[in-house]
């Protein structure tokens, strides 16, 4: 059973703390799906993830694709897990389930502490996570470094 590690984007956009978080991911052997709500905020991610330094690469496609299975990290906006990911993010207010939590080795919820609308998201999701049991830790970048701020249960 994973735990949901909340992200709390204050200083730098999502898609930077997402690469940042994938390279990490990949580094440690995990297979990555990255579920967002729009299908063009998708297109764009993939845009930026492709355009960013060669020596930081990550081989990434959007699903839909014949080779979804195959992607180490897939972009996506629908439900389900085509490439057999162990670590979800979810951007963008994307839904994710205490079952999905429960059966990924991490599930990584990034949101924009500047959008009333997503924090008020992120909420909803960590009372709804954490009342189905799941184990979930709030990281804050706001003081310039990340720092977790709370965590359920309590260690």
């Amino acid at each position: 059973m994973g735990d949901a590690f909340f992200y709390h984007l204050t200083r730098n956009p999502v898609e930077t703390t997402l690469a940042t978080l994938l390279e990490r991911s990949r580094a440690a052997g995990m297979r990555v799906l990255v579920r967002g709500r729009d299908a063009e905020r998708m297109n764009w991610l993939d845009e930026k993830l492709w355009l960013g330094p060669e020596d930081a690469f990550l081989a990434h496609g959007l699903s839909g694709g014949p080779h979804d299975a195959d992607q180490p990290i897939l972009l996506t906006t629908a439900d389900g897990n085509p490439n057999g990911a162990n670590c979800l993010m979810v951007i963008d207010g994307a839904e994710v389930s205490a079952e999905e939590v429960q059966a990924a080795d991490r599930v990584c919820i990034l949101f924009d502490g500047h959008d009333e609308g997503a924090v008020g998201i992120a909420r909803t999701q960590w009372k709804g996570l954490t009342d189905a049991g799941c184990a979930a830790k709030y990281w804050s970048e706001e003081s310039g470094r990340w720092e977790m701020k709370a965590q359920h249960p309590k260690g």
